[in-house]
């Protein structure tokens, strides 16, 4: 649907959820912002731009703003449907989005050694089967400006769901398409049930994120996975992942004071889980990238230790010195 004057956005299926993909419309150029999968392009965006009279030899720049398969995974299909078009991305996330592997092996596979927790063999193998690598021609670090003939679009930096994470906001509307920068306090099916917890990762990053982006008074966020925030619903739903933050940190805390002994990762998520929402397991195991986090994080500030278990591993308790 075209939700402003020449900002499309277009949801594409992705298995019981959707990932919106935004099309930005100027006199000269359009700009495209992320991918879906690969099947999402030929299946979902193409058929759009065919019922919508766009032209894709019109689109100048495919933004990606992150590295994730649902994201990225159709780049590549996209390079072949939009000819003209430079693929760009933040550039602390590049090397994931041309490397599929490296992605499966760093973001999805981070906490395998010393958590025991990652991906199924079955997992990987559908990131492989719905995602292609594609080469970045252009990384973005954040204030870039980019002219589309009648208007500007902005690039933002908004590292915490990842380092390289971008959002793009159009200059003449203030509507900001965010990607995956800010979550909430769930990620939600398509009937709006959760469906598992906010993936950030980087919470000083996240927070910082959050605040930079309500500084902005944005007209409205465009989110991935959820619906178009306008107005005070935009300011709502920062403020609810801001919030959720801040509840993780605290029950992560408590978690590690009611227990006489230290525990690894997926033992403070078995015992405060329920906490934090009503994901079912699996879905809770994604909480491992909040709480990691926010682990990092009370470690800096000496509130937390960590050590090493004799079954290998990785384990916190409280600083009581």
């Amino acid at each position: 649907m075209e939700i402003a004057p020449g900002i499309h956005r277009i949801e594409c299926p992705i298995g019981g959820r959707y990932m919106a993909v935004h099309a930005i419309v100027g006199t000269r150029y359009m700009a495209v912002i992320d991918s879906g999968y690969e099947e999402s392009v030929f299946e979902t965006v193409m058929p759009y731009f065919t019922a919508h009279d766009l032209d894709p030899l019109g689109v100048r720049f495919v933004i990606l703003t992150h590295s994730d398969y649902d994201h990225s995974g159709g780049a590549s299909a996209m390079r072949s449907c939009f000819p003209n078009a430079l693929t760009c991305a933040g550039e602390r996330d590049r090397p994931m989005i041309e490397n599929l592997q490296r992605m499966i092996d760093d973001r999805y596979g981070e906490f395998a050694e010393d958590h025991h927790f990652d991906e199924s063999a079955d997992a990987k193998a559908f990131i492989r089967s719905v995602a292609k690598e594609t080469p970045v021609d252009l990384g973005l670090v954040g204030g870039e400006r980019i002219d589309l003939g009648d208007r500007y679009i902005e690039v933002l930096h908004t590292p915490g769901h990842s380092w390289g994470h971008v959002a793009v906001r159009d200059e003449p509307s203030n509507l900001i398409v965010i990607g995956d920068a800010v979550l909430g306090d769930t990620v939600p099916l398509d009937d709006g049930t959760p469906a598992f917890p906010p993936t950030y990762r980087f919470v000083e990053a996240y927070r910082a994120t959050i605040r930079m982006l309500k500084g902005r008074q944005p007209a409205g966020l465009l989110p991935a996975h959820y619906p178009p925030y306008f107005g005070q619903d935009g300011v709502d739903f920062l403020d609810l992942s801001l919030g959720f933050t801040d509840l993780v940190e605290s029950v992560t805390l408590d978690t590690l004071s009611e227990s006489p002994s230290v525990l690894s990762l997926r033992e403070i998520i078995e015992r405060s889980h329920a906490r934090l929402g009503s994901w079912e397991a699996p879905a809770y195991d994604y909480l491992s990238y909040a709480v990691l986090g926010h682990l990092e994080v009370l470690e800096q500030y000496r509130k937390v230790t960590r050590t090493r278990r004799a079954d290998g591993l990785v384990a916190w308790a409280l600083n009581l010195s």
